[in-house]
């Protein structure tokens, strides 16, 4: 049997007929239990309740006692550089590589919680929103000082205090969940250069406020160097500009798999699974993040992209022979498929590209369950005959011909069959979140990536 008899037999009636008659169990706890475990206190918001209460308490030692400027300015330049580095490719990829390096004969609890790495987002939110608020505190208070002088602050340096805690609002605010949803485009480039604007302006204030507080004979050089501003802000000034040191334009191969969706293939570097590299045609004004396809023992790797936007449309309709790319490959949540013996990959339409790897490479029992449009059709014969060679016993369901499931049940019944120890699921973010909280509410572990992960 050729593999488009395989996808046919795969996406018809008497394949999956019945997978989803199964009644889901109730959720473990009962509803609100449930709610206020897995979709309230995600790990995500529990990262962020932890720098929530650390910055809290020092808040209120420092308000009690009473805080010059200068001690305010020094606890929001740490908390700018916890939040700075968390979204660095190189920290991020070293916090999956500690987490995913977690032996499979580790007891599955340990390994579930190392799989959630990819919530350490909350520490970049948790502290950016708290470098925020310290820089209104340290602005407030160099105010006062410079009004009551009490202190040594100088005008140009509440000048810039300002200056800089307008713009960290400003980037708060464009990092709204909603808003970079609906806005992705203003969030990022108000991120990239309200940021660098902001980190401009800390270097100024930070060398006019050790101007402002050092003795008269020692020279501003050396008194920079003994400040331990000058080196938090040097080493996060140093982690912004990395990736865009490592910025460079390689050359691609297109194939046109559809008029859906192109694959690129690219051979400067050989990604692990669970991969993501972000891609652009204009590098100041937008990036594009993803997933890596590599097959073992093959130098390079691939990517799928599919209709989605204007840009994607653009790079479809006209693929590229060369392309900007950022940075080295950073690792994703789809990496934490390595952490379980048994796993069930759960994809809907372009969400197989970063499964595709662990398909190729995993050595562990799995089976993909993929609901997507006519797939041979859309995503090619090439790359469909290569999952089914890989993943024979994948389930396949055809919404052109059977419409669109329910998505929780069909998942629920073949989890039920299948026993994974765990699910990974890649679809858009309302139908990840969904499928996701209906397992994990069942005591089913799943994951998926999150808005910020």
């Amino acid at each position: 049997m050729d593999t488009k008899s395989i996808a046919s037999s795969f996406s018809g009636e008497g394949s999956w007929a019945g997978l989803q008659d199964d009644i889901l169990p109730d959720k473990e706890g009962g509803s609100k239990a449930s709610f206020l475990r897995h979709q309230v206190f995600t790990i995500y918001r529990r990262l962020f309740s932890v720098v929530f209460l650390v910055n809290l308490a020092i808040m209120i030692w420092m308000l009690v006692r009473g805080a010059s400027a200068l001690e305010l300015a020094r606890v929001a330049v740490a908390n700018l550089f916890v939040s700075i580095l968390h979204r660095q490719e190189y920290v991020i990829n070293a916090y999956y590589w500690l987490c995913t390096s977690v032996p499979l004969s580790w007891p599955f609890w340990i390994r579930a919680s190392a799989a959630r790495v990819y919530h350490i987002g909350g520490f970049h939110s948790g502290c950016g929103v708290f470098g925020t608020i310290w820089a209104i505190l340290f602005t407030a208070q160099a105010t006062s000082e410079l009004v009551n002088r009490q202190g040594t602050i100088s005008v140009a340096t509440l000048a810039i205090t300002y200056t800089m805690a307008i713009l960290l609002v400003g980037m708060i605010v464009f990092s709204h969940p909603e808003l970079r949803l609906h806005y992705h485009n203003s969030f990022e480039m108000a991120h990239r250069f309200l940021g660098w604007t902001a980190v401009g302006l800390v270097w100024v204030l930070i060398t006019l406020m050790v101007n402002d507080h050092k003795a008269l004979e020692v020279p501003l050089g050396k008194a920079l160097i003994h400040s331990p501003h000058f080196w938090l802000i040097a080493v996060f000034t140093l982690s912004i500009a990395l990736p865009w040191a490592r910025l460079r334009k390689y050359k691609v191969h297109s194939e046109i798999l559809s008029k859906h969706c192109v694959r690129l293939y690219f051979e400067y570097a050989t990604p692990v699974p669970g991969s993501f590299t972000r891609i652009s045609t204009s590098p100041l004004t937008e990036w594009h993040s993803f997933a890596t396809i590599t097959v073992p023992e093959r130098k390079g790797y691939s990517m799928i992209i599919s209709k989605a936007g204007d840009w994607t449309k653009k790079i479809v309709e006209n693929p590229p022979s060369e392309i900007w790319v950022r940075s080295i490959p950073t690792r994703g949540m789809m990496r934490v498929a390595c952490l379980f013996r048994k796993v069930l990959f759960v994809a809907t339409g372009s969400g197989i590209a970063p499964i595709c790897p662990w398909l190729f490479s995993i050595k562990v029992p799995f089976r993909l369950l993929w609901v997507s449009p006519n797939v041979h059709k859309t995503f090619g014969d090439k790359l469909v005959d290569d999952i089914f060679t890989a993943s024979p016993d994948s389930i396949i369901h055809d919404t052109t011909i059977h419409g669109k499931p329910d998505m929780v049940n069909l998942v629920y019944s073949v989890a039920k069959e299948f026993q994974p120890e765990a699910i990974c699921v890649v679809s858009n973010r309302q139908l990840t979140s969904k499928i996701v909280y209906a397992m994990v509410s069942r005591g089913i572990p799943a994951f998926g990536p999150i808005w910020d992960s």
